[in-house]
């Protein structure tokens, strides 16, 4: 998009949620560079955000406000671009629609400006892993496409830079993402919804169906010719026809029938935009996964050792669990941390048949398991434990099934720490 400079430039916009992910810093940089006055606020203090705001010192144009927000700050804006996961009732957010200042989500903001064509994808479980192999098969098709919405690090709105109208761009979406793509009453053109279970009910305040209506703005605003492609788990209750299970005969590198699943999300929409399918089968078929996903970190002293920190809910443990799980009963299993008010039950038959020891990382979930384990206090204390544990033709698996908050600056610092911890084991 030629003109995106003239669409920020002098706006006063007070930007909710700064955070340590790099998504906010690269908006806050982008913004700046196009001449817009901003206000950063953000909960957390100047010392917890000190490295997102290193990045941002040379720009004479930022204002911090840390540690709280104002209600002034969201009075006499143009536009407020609000954080994922700001809180549905928040007064700050409602302050500035009683002052009639339009409030957007840097995601669908930029699908709004770039006006290019989206493949959107979301879903409880799945979502990095098909819009990644969504991604690897549109570019060796040849076409030029992007990677976007929550992925660790990337600024989407910054690719308004980069973007023209014939490209195309992979979106991984979460519920609250597609809060911004609702109040633009906006979806993309081609949606896949990989499946709903329970997540962030402490959120959603126990109700699922809330999260839900987050979910479907995926197609609810959908136009004809666009397409849905919705997984088994979710296809009924959209009244639409759910998709093709992968070919037996088609040997993936990924664990899991779950992967097969999310194979053939990526598949459909390769078929869709009638990509030849030789290309879309070796995609597929040399696809070896997502980082902190079942991500084999190495094997030590004949151990295998997993790092499947994007596990934060009950059923991506259990998937991990039946994905690597065996009659050997040989898994030593690292999990526990923040509550997000889920059922564990599907989980306790599951570690009693394939875990010889569970190990429990402290937190206000693990608190209320009543699962046998050994409680540590750390990360490092759970490995060094782990090792002692495991031995020759064993798994070690790092899968919490609950969010980061407490131990851990986020899910990817988490991942990031065991990872440096395995590759120190001597």
């Amino acid at each position: 998009m030629s003109n995106y400079r003239d669409y920020f430039k002098g706006k006063k916009i007070t930007v909710m949620g700064l955070g340590l992910l790099g998504r906010g810093v690269g908006d806050v940089k982008f913004l700046a560079e196009c001449g817009a006055d901003l206000i950063v606020t953000d909960l957390k203090t100047k010392v917890q955000l000190a490295d997102s705001i290193k990045n941002l010192a040379k720009f004479k144009n930022v204002k911090f406000v840390l540690g709280e927000h104002r209600l002034q700050d969201f009075r006499n804006r143009d536009l407020i671009i609000k954080a994922a996961g700001v809180p549905l009732g928040s007064p700050y957010i409602l302050e500035a629609e009683k002052n009639k200042i339009p409030v957007e989500m840097s995601t669908a903001l930029f699908v709004k400006l770039s006006g290019i064509k989206t493949i959107g994808v979301t879903g409880t479980r799945g979502k990095s892993t098909v819009t990644q192999l969504i991604y690897e098969i549109l570019k060796a098709a040849g076409k030029t496409v992007y990677l976007g919405g929550n992925v660790r690090g990337l600024s989407t709105l910054a690719l308004l830079k980069k973007v023209k109208p014939s490209d195309w761009m992979a979106l991984e979406l979460d519920s609250w993402q597609l809060q911004g793509f609702g109040a633009l009453r906006i979806s993309p053109h081609i949606a896949v919804f990989t499946n709903l279970l329970p997540d962030h009910l402490n959120y959603y305040q126990n109700n699922m169906d809330r999260y839900f209506a987050d979910k479907a703005n995926i197609y609810k605003y959908q136009k004809s010719g666009d397409h849905l492609v919705a997984g088994p788990n979710v296809a009924p209750r959209l009244g639409y026809q759910s998709v093709k299970a992968l070919p037996n005969n088609w040997k993936l590198k990924l664990f899991g029938e779950h992967n097969r699943e999310n194979a053939a999300f990526a598949k459909k929409v390769g078929e869709i935009l009638k990509i030849k399918p030789e290309i879309i089968k070796k995609v597929i078929t040399s696809f070896s996964g997502v980082a902190g996903r079942l991500e084999l970190v190495r094997t030590w002293r004949g151990i295998k050792i997993y790092n499947d920190t994007t596990s934060t809910t009950p059923a991506a443990l259990a998937a991990a669990l039946r994905a690597l799980g065996s009659a050997k009963k040989n898994m030593v299993l690292i999990m526990g941390g923040a509550d997000k008010n889920l059922n564990f039950a599907e989980i306790f038959p599951l570690t009693k048949e394939f875990c010889k020891k569970v190990i429990l990382l402290p937190g206000t979930g693990t608190d209320k398991l009543s699962l046998e384990g050994k409680k540590v206090t750390t990360l490092k204390e759970a490995v060094a434990l782990a090792k002692e544990e495991a031995g020759r033709g064993d798994i070690i698996l790092f899968s919490p099934g609950f969010a980061s908050f407490g131990l851990f600056k986020n899910e990817f610092d988490r991942g990031d720490q065991f990872n440096k911890l395995v590759r120190n084991l001597k």
